[in-house]
Parts: structure tokens; sequence; C-alpha cells
């Protein structure tokens, strides 16, 4: 697992722009001198994952299982979401590219403009969400009812959240490094007073389940907490100076602080009925404590969000530079905020998360199979369209679709694995470079 030479790894923009003068290189690899230690990219990861509302996942997992068949499904599921997370970050870390720079690779460069549209617009709609969620929480904790409150708080936490996230990997590292480890030890905090209030280790064990919910619902739902976004960690790990460096660090995040925050979550429920922590510490009086935990936990959360949409913007449009998108799709997401679609699009975004891990098994079966030696050349003329990879990921977003619909398996990796081994064994069929005809 070694670093690739950073000139070999994106498509050849001469033709539509000059060369990248943004710092965090969106559209092209990242060169030798930009990368980072293990260090970086673990603290970069780790506060990508760290984010509370995965608490909520917990909390219904926490109510349906003894603590011994709880640590196990966690276990299963941060595995599986750890492990399909980790190849992907190590191919970012090899060729230096995004997700959706990859999908030109996969997909054809207009093919690619599918990833582009779920992974951006996908993350906008996340973005929205969180500032609406902000806006409300921020509102009901400090009994401020009108909209114009709502509304102002909503706007201000998106403008830290944008700017942070104009700056890039740079800005996103100094907001996590300096706040995930505060998180942490809140949240740890926050487990033994919980602790506390079932009588230990051994009054949790003894806590009988008051819901049902079969063992394939349970480890999709861990799995299905982060495995849309962890489609995107080579946004991050591309970062990365060896494929090794990557994998530890998305384990460190996808593994032990994804599945730290579902066992938080699953340890509020249990003790508090609540699984976030952060309405925790509003019931137990620490509003000021809850706001921290609030502010800091989600700031960090949505730059990666504004991140990843200014990226996928940033390849859809053909351009160097990352921050009008970020700017663009903060304005869209504010605007979502407002009108109050944040009440009603995650079960909509929900759906799209079946439909985003098809998309990272197509690409890490494509890369195994086709790009392993050459890294993914730069300048490489590349098909508008590869129609093969693009019925691959139709059929595996079915499969992953139908397995929901009839309670079948695990939806995310029954769609992640048919992608991966469906594009793997066609790979011979898929045109690798762009006819001369199309060419000329």
């Amino acid at each position: 697992m070694s670093a690739v030479a950073p000139e070999s790894g994106a498509p050849d923009l001469t033709e539509d722009a000059e060369r990248p003068v943004d710092p965090d290189y969106p559209v092209t690899p990242v060169p030798a001198h930009a990368r980072k230690g293990f260090f970086s990219l673990a603290v970069v990861l780790l506060g990508f994952t760290v984010f509370t509302p995965t608490m909520l996942a917990g909390a219904a997992l926490g109510k349906s299982f003894g603590l011994t068949d709880l640590l196990l499904i966690i276990l299963i599921g941060s595995v599986v979401l750890g492990g399909y997370v980790a190849v992907l970050g190590w191919i970012g870390a090899r060729t230096g590219l995004t997700t959706v720079v990859m999908a030109r690779y996969t997909l054809g460069t207009g093919g690619s403009k599918l990833a582009s549209i779920l992974l951006g617009g996908t993350q906008i709609g996340w973005y929205g969400v969180v500032v609406g969620t902000i806006g409300d929480l921020t509102a009901q904790a400090l009994g401020w009812d009108s909209y114009p409150a709502r509304a102002a708080i909503m706007i201000v936490v998106s403008a830290l959240m944008c700017v942070t996230a104009c700056y890039g990997y740079r800005g996103m590292y100094w907001v996590s490094l300096v706040s995930t480890p505060l998180i942490l030890i809140l949240a740890f905090w926050v487990m033994f007073r919980s602790l506390d209030e079932v009588g230990g280790w051994a009054g949790l064990a003894a806590i009988h389940p008051t819901a049902t919910m079969t063992l394939a619902t349970a480890v999709t739902t861990v799995v299905g907490t982060f495995v849309s976004a962890g489609t995107q960690a080579p946004n991050w790990t591309r970062f990365g100076r060896t494929g090794t460096q990557a994998v530890l660090a998305c384990v460190i995040g996808f593994l032990i602080g994804n599945g730290l925050m579902i066992f938080f979550g699953a340890i509020g429920a249990i003790a508090f009925d609540e699984g976030d922590f952060v309405l925790v510490l509003f019931n137990l009086g620490l509003v000021g404590w809850g706001l921290f935990l609030l502010f800091g936990n989600l700031w960090k959360s949505n730059a990666d969000a504004a991140y990843a949409f200014g990226v996928a913007g940033a390849e859809l449009f053909r351009r160097p530079r990352k921050v009008p998108f970020v700017i663009a799709g903060s304005v869209i997401g504010t605007a979502l905020a407002l009108i109050g679609v944040h009440e009603h699009l995650p079960q909509y975004l929900g759906l799209l998360g079946t439909f985003i891990p098809p998309l990272g098994g197509v690409i890490v079966g494509d890369y195994l199979a086709r790009w392993r030696r050459t890294q993914m050349p730069e300048g490489e003329p590349l098909p508008v369209v590869n129609p093969v990879n693009l019925g691959v990921y139709v059929i595996a977003s079915a499969l992953a679709w139908l397995s929901g619909q009839f309670e079948i398996g695990i939806p995310p990796v029954i769609g992640i694995l048919a992608a991966l081994i469906l594009s793997f064994a066609l790979a011979r069929f898929s045109p690798r470079r762009m006819t001369d005809a199309a060419r000329s």
C-alpha cells in the first residue's frame, strides 16, 4: 500500500481551465508536497464520524438488544462499514483523487456527472438538515420561540461552516483537532453518568429490551449511519502519504469513532430514554455544555458536507476551484433550512443511502480490475460514457432497494458487493479509452 507519484491519477483538464489554484486540488491529484501525515488524517476522519445524530441509531439498538448482543451488532456493523471505507480510502491515497473524479475513470467523463449530482446533491440536503436542526435545538434551549431568532441562528452557523469548508482540509483539521477531544471527553462523562443511573455495567447488562429488531435490520442500521458519507472518504484520504496511513485513519474514524457514537446513543437511550447526548445534557440542566456539544460537533461535520459538495461541483462543472461551489451549496442548504424542509428531508435522503453505496462498489471493483497498476493516469483519453459500469450500478442499486423492500439481507452491503463483483467480472468489456472517432 504505497503512495503514487502525484502526477498520475487525474484527467487532463488543460482544455477546460488553467492548472488548479485551489490548495485542495479538487479535480487533480494531490501532489507530494501537499500530502499529510497519519495523525492529520486520523484527526480529520475521527472528527468526521464523531457525529451526534449517529447516536439516534444507537438509541434504537439500545432499546432492542441486551448488552452482549448490542456490542456484537455494533462490532459487526462497524467492521463492515470500516472495511468498505478503508478500501475506498486506500484507493484515494494511491490515486490522490476525490470520489467524483475517480468516477470519471469508472463511468466515463459524462457518466461521472451522475456521481457528482448524487453525492453533491445529497450533501447539500444534509447540510440543510443539520443547519435547521441547530437552529431549532438552540432556540429550544434558550427559550427563543420566534422564527427570526431561529433564522438568525441558522444563518450565523451556516456562515461559520461555509468559511471552514472554504479553507478546505486545513480548516477542517484545526476545527477537529480542537473540538473532537473535548466532545469525546464530554461524551464519556455523560456515558459514565448514564451507567451510574442504571447501576453500572452489571445493571446495564440486567436490563431487558423493550423493543424488537431483526439482526439484519440492526446491522443495516449500524452500516447505514455513515456508508453514504463514507463513500466520499477519498476526498480526505487522498491527502495521505501512503495507502497504509489512509487505511488506518479510516479504521480509527469509521470503525472506532462511529462505533463509539452508536454505543453512546444506546447507553443514553437505556438510562435516560434519550439517545442524543445533547438532549440528555439539556435534561440534566447543563444547557451550556449541551450547546457546546451541539455546535462543536455539527460545525465540523457540516463543514465536511460543504467541502464534499464543493469538490463535487468543481468536477461537475469542470472548474479548478471548490470555493464558489461551497458558497453556492451553503446558500441553497441554508435556504432549505429556513423554509423548514429539514423536517421532511431526512426520510428522502435516507433513501438515497441505498443508491450511493453501490457507486463506491463499482469504483472499487473497476479499480482493482483495470486501474490498480496504472493508478488512473492523468491525460488518459477517457470515454464519455462507460455503459458497462453504468449498467452494473443500476443493477446493484436495484438489488439493494429490493433487499430493503423485502427485508432480505443488509441493503447497503448487498449493493456494494453486487457492484464490486459485477464491475470486476465485466471489466474486460469496459471501454478503457475514448475511441479514435470520438477523439476526432
